[in-house]
């Protein structure tokens, strides 16, 4: 369910918690034209952004020096005639397109539509590609991420099924999907590092399950602890759908959970019912010695905040950042949630290459503090010269960084788990992002295992001796020399 929102102008690899005392919000020079929904971050190193008029998309580039403080918006191409989606799925694919599933709106109206549209950033053109409504009728807010083998995975929300898209194809499939405790309505999925996923029971609270895409079953997870759902008071107990006019009663909502560098998550809770503060939760996965995995509880909101239907993220810092209702910012550094002195506007949080977070499309949140060098990716192979217009490949690790990033909890997952390569002319210090694409994993914390991504150069930048190096959720590997022709 959307938020009424406010908007404003790997386990051994050790986690080292930033003072959560001094982040800052710095105004972009140039906002966003008509505002920013929500925004997603391309391979290409720009970001694309959801206008208010709901079918209007804006694309922010960088500056020459790689400032998206300073960097330029230019209008993209609207969304397919009668799709205006608001409360939807996304994912940016291993190709490089940007999908788009359902929508718990379409102009402003309640429709759990299971329209979809994929955006493709070498033409500007966006193309159908909704599923047939006996495979998959209703989509709504469900949650979807992309798996390790780049499918895009989506759940329907009325009941307990999952389905995939396949780039390749451009095609859909439904997943075996078995033992799941509750209909996916609310729910937010996590990856973790052994490929499943997490979600945060909100219908069959406090409880917990996992996915394993392998098995198409989902396992239990255990009890949360503490209770992070809070009741919907929004509509009713019946919302009409479909053509025979079934009731949704929703289940409430929690807010967003991200996996942290030491192979935890962090889950944040709305209040619920009948109490007056809303908890957070710490997951630890199974291992050996604890094959079912626990919770723990985490530390409470401080002041009556909570975190109902608000995104959170992962730093570079491996703080998470997260956003209260009241938009007031927190960062949970691994024991405490500290709280900020700015504001985050009620915005969407989509992490940037350059370490910051982009909040809706008017600032970014500057965060304190650096990263532990076990995080960033590293290079192990990559051309030492490569010409201008031609597609070349690296390999490396950890090229899709410790999380996917920023999580809503069901729709508006601004994911970034995705090797960027960043380029930058020894002469001028200009920097230039070449478009990735087909990636050989969408995994998280893939550790020493190798993977590698094909890069295009882009044709317009410098020629020269340069720099190269990989980026992943604003972290960078050490850099590589290469010589531009």
């Amino acid at each position: 369910m959307r938020r009424s929102l406010a908007f404003s102008a790997v386990i051994g690899l050790g986690l080292i918690a930033a003072p959560a005392t001094a982040g800052t919000v710095k105004q972009l020079t140039h906002p966003s034209p008509d505002g920013a929904v929500f925004a997603m971050l391309l391979t290409d190193g720009t970001v694309m952004a959801q206008g208010f008029g709901e079918t209007d998309w804006y694309r922010l580039t960088p500056d020459n020096t790689g400032s998206y403080v300073n960097g330029t918006w230019k209008q993209a191409a609207s969304l397919p005639s009668g799709y205006a989606p608001d409360a939807n799925a996304e994912s940016v694919l291993p190709d490089g397109r940007l999908i788009i599933a359902g929508g718990e709106y379409n102009f402003g109206n309640f429709s759990f539509t299971n329209t979809s549209a994929i955006y493709d950033p070498l033409t500007n053109k966006w193309t159908d590609v909704t599923p047939n409504k006996k495979l998959l009728p209703f989509i709504g807010d469900s949650p979807s991420h992309v798996l390790p083998d780049g499918r895009f995975v989506i759940a329907e929300k009325f009941k307990e099924k999952v389905f995939a898209f396949d780039g390749k194809t451009d095609s859909w499939s439904e997943l075996k999907s078995k033992g799941k405790h509750d209909f996916n309505a609310e729910e937010g999925w996590v990856l973790l590092r052994d490929g499943s996923f997490l979600i945060v029971d909100v219908k069959d609270h406090p409880n917990s399950e996992r996915y394993i895409p392998s098995k198409g079953v989902w396992v239990d997870a255990g009890s949360t602890v503490v209770d992070l759902r809070a009741p919907q008071d929004c509509c009713g107990n019946c919302i009409p759908y479909g053509p025979k006019g079934k009731c949704y009663d929703p289940p409430g909502e929690t807010g967003g959970a991200t996996l942290r560098p030491d192979g935890t998550v962090f889950a944040a809770g709305s209040t619920p019912e009948g109490e007056g503060t809303a908890h957070t939760a710490i997951y630890t996965p199974p291992s050996k010695n604890d094959p079912a995995g626990h919770w723990t509880a985490g530390p409470d909101f401080p002041n009556g905040d909570q975190s109902f239907d608000m995104p959170v993220t992962l730093l570079t810092n491996g703080n998470v950042l997260v956003e209260g209702s009241s938009c007031q910012l927190y960062e949970f550094d691994g024991t405490s949630l500290v709280r900020q002195n700015v504001s985050g506007g009620c915005n969407s949080l989509l992490n940037l290459p350059s370490g910051e977070v982009l909040l809706g499309g008017d600032a970014v949140y500057q965060p304190t503090g650096t990263y532990n060098a076990k995080w960033a990716p590293t290079i192990t192979d990559s051309p030492a010269s490569v010409t201008r217009g031609q597609t070349y490949q690296i390999t490396g690790t950890q090229f899709n960084g410790m999380s996917q990033g920023s999580s809503e909890g069901d729709e508006f997952d601004a994911h970034t788990n995705y090797p960027l390569v960043r380029i930058t002319n020894n002469g001028t210090g200009h920097v230039f992002y070449a478009r990735t694409h087909d990636h050989s994993t969408m995994g998280v914390q893939t550790g020493k295992k190798p993977v590698s991504t094909s890069f295009d150069v882009p044709s317009g930048m410098e020629t020269g001796a340069s720099k190269i190096e990989v980026v992943a959720n604003g972290i960078p590997s050490k850099s590589a020399d290469v010589t531009v022709n």
